[in-house]
């Protein structure tokens, strides 16, 4: 059975838009900011991450934004996230710009479910705040992994939106990643 695992980027104050600056959020670019050590640690991290997926599951936005940026990279991370096979969540994508993408067009929570239930091992979810929310509200959430970069932004798109009733998490693993990124891994606590 397929494991839901977010990996995502945030600031501290919970915000995950426009991280490389280029959607014109006024307050975006917040990634680039940190360099040298902090995101020379955080690649390997990320690099480690992908050889622990199968799949990735991806909203439309998403796949666009990582196709456009990866799909022509090369190296050791580029070459393991094209390589991998891709869900993206749409009802309007045509023509994907990564590689490897299956396009789920029906019901989220149903496509989602049989999409768990048909691969093993980890399918990350990478980016796509707003499939997040719904992941998360439908309970189809298994465990988070976040990088929380140390910064405020006031404003912006934040991971969490409203949910239905409390969503009980555990956190499993913390660790420092360079000189101040923080990497937490929390764990979906299910009613037993």
């Amino acid at each position: 059975m397929g494991k839901i695992v977010i990996f995502t980027n945030m600031s501290l104050d919970g915000v995950v838009q426009d991280p490389d600056g280029k959607e014109d959020f006024r307050l975006g670019g917040w990634f680039g900011q940190f360099g040298g050590k902090d995101l020379e640690e955080w690649g390997k991290v990320a690099y480690a991450e992908a050889l622990r997926t199968k799949a990735f599951l991806l909203g439309r936005r998403s796949e666009e934004w990582f196709g456009a940026r990866w799909a022509s990279r090369g190296g050791e991370l580029a070459d393991r996230l094209n390589s991998l096979p891709k869900y993206v969540v749409s009802s309007t994508l045509e023509h994907p710009k990564w590689t490897d993408v299956t396009v789920l067009t029906g019901d989220v929570v149903d496509e989602v479910s049989k999409l768990k239930q048909e691969l093993d091992g980890e399918i990350a979810v990478y980016g796509s705040y707003q499939l997040v929310r719904t992941l998360i509200e439908h309970d189809l959430v298994d465990e988070l992994r976040v990088f929380v970069f140390p910064v405020v932004l006031g404003a912006g798109e934040r991971l969490f939106g409203e949910t239905s009733d409390k969503k009980p998490i555990r956190l499993v693993e913390n660790r420092t990643v360079g000189d101040g990124l923080a990497f937490l891994t929390y764990e979906v606590v299910r009613a037993a």
